[in-house]
């Protein structure tokens, strides 16, 4: 019977060891964290007082701050995938199709996406930077001490200002591209302004716009709410500021292609 209990004690201790049990351990770990963060940002939310003022401060940095580099993205973005997809179409004879083409890819799938990149680059990073200077510098814990609440002040004002933004740069950002794509279809030809764009919304439907505009709302709210976890609970000292910068870019994109990949799986079932 001790061989027995000590042969079990053994496999557990290398069960324990075992670098896959790791893996798991600190990824349930970071999953509950995530989520009590979300739900005290939720309960957070709704009592008073409202910091509107901090709010249209973080929308102005996340938004108008944000909004030349999106920009510059969303007009290459556009300029490249027409001159790239101009060769292939001309082999069929459907030229005619470019703007159309261009128009709903960008709408539906990439204009979102790598937009929301750039966000989780730009935004995350720095929202994740801040809060973790903030905590190595104790200003969170000199904000209590007065009576105000870091957690409402920082972070949810944070996560609102992105979530009403992200969406708002995403717009642009397509508005952008499709002007770009235009310039692009004039390099080889002559479309006029007005024709390109009919040719454009000719093929977008409801159900082209509204999914895309509803997961960068989610897109938007994973963003500000991974750089502000990651920056709230950042390790004390110079190097967790990096390290929380550089985990909230990543963490950031990751979930930006997971809620990417499940807003197309929900629209392929309402698509007929």
């Amino acid at each position: 019977m001790p061989n027995t209990i000590l042969k079990y004690k053994t496999i557990i201790e290398n069960v324990k060891t075992n670098s896959i049990y790791k893996f798991f351990k600190v990824f349930f770990t970071e999953v509950t964290l995530i989520t009590k963060f979300t739900v005290n940002f939720f309960k957070t939310l709704f009592i008073p007082p409202y910091e509107f003022n901090e709010l249209i401060k973080q929308c102005y940095i996340v938004g108008c701050k944000s909004l030349p580099l999106v920009g510059i993205t969303g007009f290459i973005m556009g300029l490249v995938l027409t001159i790239q997809s101009r060769p292939t179409l001309a082999q069929f004879g459907a030229e005619s199709w470019l703007p159309a083409m261009v128009g709903v890819s960008i709408v539906r799938e990439i204009g979102p996406v790598i937009t929301a990149i750039i966000c989780a680059g730009k935004i995350g990073s720095s929202i994740g930077a801040e809060l973790a200077s903030m905590k190595v510098t104790e200003q969170i814990d000199a904000m209590e001490v007065s009576g105000i609440n870091p957690f409402k002040y920082i972070v949810v004002t944070r996560i609102l200002a992105t979530t009403l933004m992200i969406p708002l740069l995403v717009i642009f950002s397509d508005a952008i591209a499709l002007f770009g794509s235009f310039l692009a279809v004039n390099i080889k030809g002559d479309v006029s302004f007005i024709l390109y764009f009919a040719k454009v919304f000719e093929k977008l439907n409801f159900i082209d716009l509204m999914p895309s505009l509803i997961k960068t709302i989610f897109f938007g709210f994973a963003i500000g709410l991974i750089g502000c976890y990651k920056g709230y609970n950042s390790d004390k000292g110079t190097q967790g500021v990096g390290a929380s910068a550089n985990s909230a870019v990543v963490m950031g994109s990751l979930l930006v292609f997971i809620i990417d990949m499940i807003a197309v799986q929900l629209t392929s079932l309402f698509t007929p």
